[in-house]
């Protein structure tokens, strides 16, 4: 080891923020296992490494004894007091026992230290930069796809998107630059391992904070999502200020910012609605585009039975029960929805298209 090596290992502390000290601290634990695996020796050593010239020491490190047993841990208390007068029984006496040709061990060791610690640095420094960009959007380039995963190059780091967490409309290929959503950050022992999503609920809500300042701001607070991705979405908003329209905030002049976010999603169609902490209010909002005559909630069950004009039924439970199914997931209530006809025969509720509820919601195709 030599001063050029100290000060390197300096240049090394500058530019990858690694401590010098921590560096050496590892260099000398790695000699110590060096030390004994080359000079085939059980004794207690310790290696120690002058901060300011680089030069190396070995030391054995025996306990002092009346009687030694075991040499190559123990010294007799006369022969330690020969190294150092001030040593009593039960100490720890250090005798150098460096090697003449250990200076090319400790430069391979030293070498092989350094590479691993800025390898494990650099993966803990790109470990941090996600960490905090989880739930977060981030846009990349598919560098390769295999049968479970497509794995896009973010810059520094390669992500996997699972092709399960793809939306049915999504068509990408090598080379095709995609935007998605992270979903876990991991640091394992190969590095970190970011996982995304197309797929993920957060996606829409990102989407929404990136293209409407008023999300952004805090002025409009997204209450709750709910998606069937690459088919149909609900989002319920609400605004913290009286004069700001959450609905047309969200949808923007002409439709500008909501088209922006269906086109990255695809064509997926999206339902804006109005959050309400009035259950009533806001169950009919979240069947949207569905006209409902009447909400009845059953706090105990949580449960919301909605009767809405015989025409409106099957836009109301929508394709296969996805308008109904959305809607439970955006308010959190079991909804049963009943036609006009249907509630008047079973509960005697007749009702007329002119008593309709007001709602305030839009979809977005």
């Amino acid at each position: 080891m030599s001063m050029e090596f100290i000060e390197a290992l300096g240049e090394i502390e500058r530019d990858k923020g690694i401590a010098k000290d921590v560096l050496i601290e590892a260099i000398e634990a790695a000699l110590i296992s060096s030390y004994k695996r080359n000079f085939n020796t059980a004794q207690n050593v310790r290696v120690d490494i002058n901060r300011n010239t680089g030069l190396i020491k070995v030391y054995a490190r025996k306990t002092v004894v009346d009687e030694v047993l075991d040499p190559r841990l123990e010294i007799a208390i006369d022969a330690a007091r020969s190294i150092n007068p001030h040593y009593q029984i039960e100490d720890i006496a250090e005798i150098e026992v460096t090697p003449r040709d250990f200076g090319r061990i400790a430069a391979q060791t030293a070498k092989q230290v350094v590479t691993q610690r800025i390898r494990e640095a650099e993966r803990g420094l790109i470990y941090h930069a996600y960490v905090d960009k989880e739930q977060d959007i981030v846009t990349g380039i598919i560098q390769r796809i295999d049968m479970r995963n497509l794995y896009v190059d973010l810059g520094k780091v390669e992500a996997a998107l699972p092709l399960t967490e793809l939306m049915p409309t999504d068509k990408f290929k090598q080379g095709d630059r995609v935007k998605s959503y992270i979903t876990k950050v991991e640091n394992t022992s190969k590095g970190p391992q970011i996982i995304l999503s197309r797929t993920h609920p957060g996606l829409l809500k990102r989407l929404f904070e990136l293209e409407v300042p008023e999300i952004f701001d805090g002025t409009v607070e997204i209450r709750s999502v709910a998606r069937e991705a690459g088919f149909r979405s609900k989002i319920a908003v609400h605004s913290r200020a009286d004069e700001v329209d959450p609905i047309g905030s969200c949808v923007g002049q002409k439709g500008v910012r909501v088209q922006t976010i269906v086109n990255e999603l695809k064509g997926e169609k999206i339902d804006i609605v109005r959050w309400s902490d009035a259950v009533e209010e806001y169950v009919a909002n979240a069947l949207s585009p569905s006209k409902v005559l009447e909400v009845i909630v059953f706090e105990a069950e949580k449960m919301a039975r909605v009767i809405v004009p015989d025409y409106q039924l099957s836009l109301a439970i929508g394709i296969k029960g996805q308008n109904a199914r959305l809607a439970a997931k955006l308010t959190g209530w079991k909804i049963d929805i009943k036609s006009e006809t249907q509630a008047e025969q079973e509960y005697g509720r007749p009702r007329t298209e002119g008593d309709a509820m007001h709602q305030d919601s839009v979809t977005i195709d």
